[in-house]
């Protein structure tokens, strides 16, 4: 950039390199800030300056040659005709003394406000993307919500103009609600109270209590399996396990369904060994790739028993049947089904009597079971290769000793109490039929799982605004990468203590939206 000539329109005078001038406006600025540095710094000095607090204010452009990154700030100041000091209106401005403390805070707001390791043209890259997803309606906010134990699916939203609003909560992936069951609740204070807050290290250095080793216990015990290892959230254990195992086995190639989740994913690619995609449940095209590799040393199928963004189940036996005529081990994703389906909740696997015909499964402890964490069930000597190898659970801080004992309690409760699963499954039926009667398109599933098809995005982000501000509905948006464009939706999650006068209105209140919005009530192809 081109230095600029800066006169101040204070003084009317050159501002020059290491000036006495008493506008440290020009004197500390320099020639040109960012947007996001500028307004803090401009704001400062209207505060003090004479000159400033009577101009427009710059912090606010009003026309097209005020750009991000360009912003002059003697350049884009307002001419303004000089004065005499002996003339009316502005003061004499060479007589002002702007305080020291006040130039030194300026300053270093400017210094703090410009990131020294992010160059300006990487900053705006930055930008530009940001704003692409704005203008896509794929941007995504939080939604600052406040639960409030013993009222849920009711709590409280912490809008943006800090105001509070009731709301209800439809789109929670604590399934059941446990999360604020009084036997969690008590397991995790307890344990607060024995053990204290963090659990001090990595499992091998200290950070492994009774509550972990209880915990992993009756996980495999839930699924039938011979151990189990807590991870510090599903994600890791996909990401790890599946990473792991390809690497530790001579010869491994994976075959993965196109639509397995984004851990999964990560780890099929940090595997690092051939990889095969099948096309999402086609057991014909998993068969083809199959044959294909058949002289493989080691093969895994990694797949999901419930696909949580269509909410459909996989053929489960099926895939078991291939993986045993080609000799291949099985990984399942059962963190959408583990509290949810079976006898003991251990997953759809479970509930279709399969359980003994899976190598590997994968869990969560932060949907059904309400509390933190992930982990995996198996034969012993895949879980402790994965124990020993992979760095993802090797390298990285255990969960706390609370969430253990919380969780423990969880999974001890669902293993025998069946009447919340019940209770949900009746719920989410209804649901169903209530978004049939209103003509509202949604997927069909035999899951849990209720999508709302929007298939817009814009529109998708409008009516969760709505919802939300006129009826109290919260409920996420989805879209993009999560699912593809054109796919986008709404995911509702009715459960046990969601009644069904709730569940009315919430329709009730998606019908007025897709009125008011007009939403294509026919504008999904797999809606049912």
């Amino acid at each position: 950039m081109h230095a600029t000539k800066r006169i101040c329109n204070a003084t009317g005078k050159v501002c020059k390199k290491n000036t006495s001038l008493k506008c440290p406006f020009l004197r500390f600025i320099g020639d040109a800030l960012p947007a996001s540095s500028f307004d803090s710094v401009y704001k400062t000095f209207r505060l003090h300056c004479p000159f400033l607090r009577t101009a427009p204010d710059l912090s606010k452009p009003q026309n097209p040659a005020m750009q991000v990154g360009t912003l002059s700030t003697c350049a884009q100041a307002p001419a303004v005709q000089e004065k005499s000091p002996h003339q009316s209106g502005n003061p004499a401005v060479e007589s002002v003394d702007i305080p020291e403390n006040m130039i030194s805070e300026v300053v270093s707001k400017k210094e703090s406000a410009r990131p020294k390791s992010l160059p300006v043209n990487a900053m705006q890259s930055l930008e530009n993307k940001l704003e692409t997803l704005r203008e896509e309606g794929k941007y995504r906010t939080f939604v600052d919500v406040e639960r409030h134990v013993g009222e849920f699916p009711s709590a409280t939203w912490h809008n943006p103009n800090a105001t509070e609003r009731p709301i209800q909560v439809w789109c929670n992936n604590d399934y059941l609600g446990m999360g604020q069951h009084e036997d969690v609740i008590e397991a995790m204070c307890e344990a607060t109270k024995t053990c204290g807050a963090g659990a001090g290290g990595t499992r091998n250095i200290s950070g492994t209590t009774i509550y972990h080793t209880k915990l992993e216990k009756e996980l495999a015990e839930v699924h039938d399996m011979e151990s189990a290892l807590v991870f510090s959230s599903g994600f890791v254990a996909n990401e790890a396990a599946i990473s792991t195992i390809a690497k530790q086995l001579p010869g491994c190639e994976i075959f993965s369904d196109a639509k397995n989740h984004a851990s999964m994913i990560e780890g099929v690619r940090n595997a690092r060994v051939p990889k095969h995609i099948w096309r999402h449940n086609d057991l014909e095209h998993l068969e083809e790739l199959l044959e294909a590799r058949k002289d493989a040393p080691n093969k895994l199928i990694v797949f999901e028993s419930v696909y949580s963004m269509d909410g459909d189940i996989a053929p489960i036996e099926e895939i078991c049947d291939l993986a045993d005529k080609y000799q291949a081990l099985t990984y399942i994703d059962e963190v959408h089904a583990v509290g949810l389906y079976g006898e003991k909740g251990g997953g759809v696997a479970q509930l279709r009597g399969l359980s003994d015909r899976i190598t590997v499964i994968s869990g969560t402890l932060g949907k059904a079971y309400g509390v933190h964490g992930g982990y995996i069930a198996g034969p012993s000597v895949v879980v402790d290769a994965v124990r020993s190898f992979a760095p993802g659970f090797i390298f990285t801080t255990s969960i706390p000793p609370a969430v253990a004992a919380g969780a423990l309690a969880s999974v001890r409760y669902l293993k025998k109490s069946s009447k919340e699963r019940d209770l949900q499954k009746e719920r989410a039926e209804f649901m169903k039929k209530q978004l049939a009667e209103k003509c509202i398109p949604f997927i069909n599933s035999e899951s849990h799982i209720i999508p709302v098809m929007v298939g817009d995005a814009k529109l998708c982000k409008k009516g969760a605004d709505l919802l939300m501000e006129r009826f109290g509905i919260y409920v996420q948006p989805i879209n993009y990468p999560t699912v593809p464009v054109g796919t986008e939706r709404y995911r509702f999650t009715p459960g046990p203590l969601h009644d069904e006068e709730m569940i009315v209105e919430a329709v009730e209140a998606l019908d007025e939206v897709w009125s008011a919005l007009n939403i294509d009530r026919a504008s999904a192809s797999t809606a049912n």
